[in-house]
């Protein structure tokens, strides 16, 4: 009688660093997008400093994986998907 071959447990947990990775490249994309729409540039008047400038890119990175948590533009699918099919690949 043959033994039936185990179940490996590392796939799941491939799928879920892979996932991470490409919500991670989204919300660096969505980030720098933030960015460049002026989203987090400090105030002329009654605030604003060296402090809020300092500060305003980890908000802009906050906010980012905010907008990737709640479904984002679909590009981490996609980076998903791609990466899945490189590694099945491999």
């Amino acid at each position: 009688m043959e033994i039936p071959p185990t179940l490996s447990l590392t796939a799941p947990t491939k799928d879920a660093a892979l996932r991470a990775a490409a919500q991670e490249l989204e919300a660096s994309f969505l980030a720098e997008m933030l960015g460049a729409a002026g989203f987090g540039e400090s105030r002329q008047s009654f605030g604003g400093g060296a402090g809020e400038d300092q500060f305003a890119s980890l908000l802009r990175r906050e906010q980012a994986m905010v907008m990737v948590r709640s479904g984002g533009i679909g590009l981490s699918e996609t980076i998903f998907h791609a990466l899945k099919e490189k590694q099945d690949d491999q």
